[in-house]
């Protein structure tokens, strides 16, 4: 049988333009051009002097690619699985309708070999987002398939160069060949850290630009495990201008910590001088490391930062923080130990819990929902970790505003992952607005498939 809501979902699938629900009435026949997304394994050289890494994972023929789209135009993918494995692809950070959210068994059914399924939608908003498999992510991630979604604003800021950054580790031993993923020991720490640090799946690369020109730096944390903690040289002409896809009070880069899922623009001024070069470095482990340096070449384009348009605040639904409900959401560790779930990927253990349940990998039962929220009502969350370590926890299909910490001031942001902080409380809010059922979990992928993760229902 079919119920309503699943007619209505249906109804949504079938057409791009209206599924987006924000698309003005001349979109209603635009016919979007198609990406197709091909999953499929690779060997592609990831370590200097090493033999090509072997059955990388990847949506391309190396690197998965950027893709562009306009705010507000309808989108259309189709992924056509060409790897000995299921997959599906989920659109991180995005609002859009909940059965093209792409996690396995939850919003879809995984794609198996030789099938595909199409994505239609429709981006509300402008900024930088990612996609990525939900389903055996800590392999499929691990192996290669993470990429950058570039939602374009419909007027150009006036940058001379837009240039997106993948970062994220490879786990790999000297002859560049992958080894295991992950130490349950570390699983239930901070997680199992890579050895080879990437950013486009080079390392430390040099990119050159033109001298005096304007840069927009989209930084973009893919890896499963990373907290970065990024800083430029003092003095260097830089400016974070959003965060997570929405634009933020610009403000100057000084330790600025991403996590998994998270994204940072940054604003930044090449020097004038052919060849000088301005070094990104990650100080988050004992030995600060470079990241990537910009050098600059040519004659001097003589730009300046002031010259920058204001991006345009994102058509979010605002919360009424006078008619509110409170949620707790506490993210703990527990002691249990399961078997492993064959459903789209487990661990096969119970390191972590919210509100001090474990959801395994991608079971369904007793546990769904941990909460059901009402479209359009207006809601604080409470993130409470009750743990030693910082957990970015990622909402699926909401977008949400940062209030306050028990611990620090928080910059108001809109944003779709939120670093908690070990034993801090960070409340945030958030205005519903799509039905269905939405993903929350730490984006520390090995938290995610050992109990850190649940979904909540609207309705």
């Amino acid at each position: 049988m079919i119920t309503r809501r699943q007619a209505l979902k249906g109804a949504l699938f079938g057409g791009a333009a209206v599924a987006g629900g924000l698309a003005g009435a001349s979109s209603l026949w635009a016919v979007p051009k198609r990406h197709d997304m091909i999953a499929r394994n690779i060997d592609h050289q990831l370590m200097n002097g090493a033999p090509a890494t072997k059955n990388m994972f990847t949506f391309g023929d190396a690197m998965p690619p950027t893709l562009r789209v306009k705010q507000g135009q309808p989108f259309h993918s189709r992924l056509i699985n060409k790897l000995e494995e299921p997959t599906t692809i989920h659109w991180h950070g995005m609002r859009l309708p909940n059965d093209m959210d792409g996690v396995a068994f939850l919003t879809q059914h995984y794609v198996y070999t030789d099938d595909h399924f199409d994505y239609r939608f429709t981006p509300h908003d402008a900024g930088t987002f990612w996609y990525h498999p939900h389903c055996n992510s800590l392999e499929q991630l691990s192996y290669g398939m993470t990429g950058l979604m570039i939602v374009e604003e419909d007027e150009d800021p006036g940058f001379d160069h837009d240039i997106p950054v993948n970062l994220r580790d490879f786990r790999l031993g000297s002859d560049g060949q992958f080894v295991k993923l992950f130490q349950p020991r570390k699983s239930a720490r901070a997680g199992t850290f890579g050895t080879l640090r990437t950013s486009n799946w080079l390392s430390a690369p040099v990119m050159d630009v033109k001298a005096g020109s304007l840069v927009r730096l989209r930084l973009c944390v893919t890896d499963v495990t990373r907290i970065y903690k990024l800083s430029f040289p003092q003095g260097t002409d830089a400016k974070v201008i959003a965060m997570d896809g929405n634009p933020v009070e610009p403000f100057a880069v000084n330790k600025l910590a991403l996590g998994p899922g998270q994204r940072a623009d940054i604003a930044m001024r090449i020097p004038d001088g052919e060849g000088e070069q301005i070094e990104l470095t990650n100080f988050s482990s004992s030995s600060p490391w470079p990241v990537l340096s910009l050098r600059a070449i040519g004659q001097t384009l003589n730009r300046d930062l002031r010259e920058i348009k204001p991006l345009p605040v994102n058509p979010i639904p605002l919360p009424d923080l006078k008619n509110v409900e409170y949620i707790p959401l506490e993210f703990s560790a527990t002691a249990e130990k399961r078997p492993a779930n064959p459903i789209c990927g487990s661990l096969g253990f119970s390191f972590w819990a919210v509100n001090k349940e474990a959801w395994q990998g991608a079971e369904r039962g007793p546990l769904d929902p941990v909460e059901v929220l009402k479209r359009d009502k207006s809601y604080v969350f409470e993130f409470i970790n009750r743990t030693p370590h910082t957990h970015p926890i990622h909402i699926h299909g909401m977008t949400f505003k940062l209030l306050k910490s028990n611990k620090r001031q928080l910059a108001p942001w809109w944003t779709d992952t939120a670093l908690v902080l070990p034993d801090e409380r960070v409340q945030v809010a958030v205005r519903p607005d799509y039905e269905g059922d939405w993903l929350m979990h730490c984006h520390i992928i090995e938290h995610q498939e050992s109990g850190m993760t649940a979904f909540m229902r609207v309705e």
